[in-house]
C-alpha cells in the first residue's frame, strides 16, 4: 500500500473512531501525536488530511448535504461519511492531489470498509463535487 493511502486510511480511521465514540477529532488526533496507539506514528499526510478537514468542517459538511441528492447525512454509513469527508477535503483544499486520484482513493478505501453499494455513492458524489468545485470554494 502507498504511503498516501496509508496515510488516507489512518485518516478516515481517526475521523471514524471519533464520531463513533462522539468525541472532538481534534482532541483525538493531539492524542494520537502524543502517544500513538501502534508501533508507528501517525503519517504526516494523515495528520494533514484530519487538520484539513477540522479546518474546513462546516463547508464540507454543507457541500455534502447538498449534493448528496436525496441522502442525509445522517443516512449515510459512518465509514461513507468519513471517507466522503477526506475526499472532499482533498478535491477542494488540496492542490497536489488530483480530483480524480482523490476520487479514486477514496472509493477504494470504502470498497474495502463498507457496504457494496458505497463505492459507486462515493463515486458519484465526490465525482459531482469536483465537477463543480469552481463554483464551491
Amino acid at each position: 500500500m502507498a504511503a498516501r493511502t496509508r496515510a488516507r486510511k489512518r485518516a478516515l480511521e481517526l475521523l471514524f473512531e471519533a464520531e463513533q465514540r462522539g468525541i472532538n477529532v481534534g482532541d483525538l488526533l493531539e492524542s494520537r501525536i502524543e502517544t500513538p496507539t501502534t508501533q508507528h506514528a501517525l503519517p504526516d499526510y494523515a495528520v494533514e488530511i484530519v487538520r484539513g478537514v477540522i479546518a474546513h468542517w462546516g463547508q464540507i459538511e454543507e457541500v455534502l448535504a447538498t449534493w448528496s441528492q436525496g441522502w442525509s447525512l445522517e443516512r449515510m454509513a459512518a465509514v461513507d461519511r468519513a471517507a466522503l469527508r477526506v475526499g472532499a477535503w482533498e478535491i477542494l483544499w488540496n492542490d497536489e492531489v488530483p480530483d480524480m486520484v482523490a476520487v479514486a482513493e477514496a472509493v477504494e478505501l470504502v470498497g474495502r470498509m463498507s457496504t457494496d453499494e458505497s463505492p459507486g455513492f462515493v463515486n458519484g458524489l465526490l465525482a459531482r463535487i469536483a465537477e463543480v468545485k469552481h463554483t464551491l470554494v
